[in-house]
């Protein structure tokens, strides 16, 4: 598949199969995240993979987006770790973290799994519930896993890009 058909495929899945995600394609998913170019290759992106039942759960305690997915990535970065730019210590570890969730994203996409990126949570929940260490910034989860269903035509309306791009000024 090309980049444009696995781009096209992609969606926020909802509605997951019950139905685990097997040792092999979450290893290839984490792979994406290891290739994913971060700020000076400092590579801050902290993902905790969260396959166990009683553990998923504890998902549902932090977002109501948890979609009962049989696979979840709790999705941090090391602010310790991640590059601060000089000028004003803006810290890109957010950015380079979203480079890695995208990346592990459409490997899932082009494995057959559904995702959806959640960013709505409770923080400190989840930072007590997963012991998430103090330098640690959460960017959000991951909910992974075999579709259910057809998604439906809404999540693949786009926009064109005509319509939100712009040629040397506004």
């Amino acid at each position: 598949m090309n980049f444009y058909e696995l781009a096209e495929k992609r969606f926020s899945c909802r509605k997951f199969q019950d139905r685990p995600v097997e040792e092999e394609k979450i290893e290839k998913m984490l792979r994406a995240a290891e290739l994913a170019p971060t700020a000076c290759n400092k590579q801050p992106q902290r993902i905790l993979v969260l396959t166990d039942k009683d553990r998923l759960a504890l998902v549902e305690e932090c977002t109501r987006f948890g979609f009962g997915a049989p696979l979840n990535f709790l999705v941090c970065y090391d602010k310790e770790v991640s590059w601060h730019r000089r000028k004003d210590n803006v810290d890109h570890g957010m950015i380079d973290t979203a480079i890695a969730k995208t990346h592990m994203m459409l490997m899932a996409t082009e494995l057959g799994l559904g995702t959806t990126w959640v960013c709505a949570f409770d923080e400190q929940k989840a930072r007590e519930l997963f012991e998430v260490p103090d330098n640690y910034v959460i960017e959000g989860f991951l909910p992974t896993g075999y579709p259910a269903e057809d998604p439906g035509e809404m999540h693949f309306k786009r926009m064109k890009a005509s319509e939100f791009s712009f040629r040397n000024s506004f």
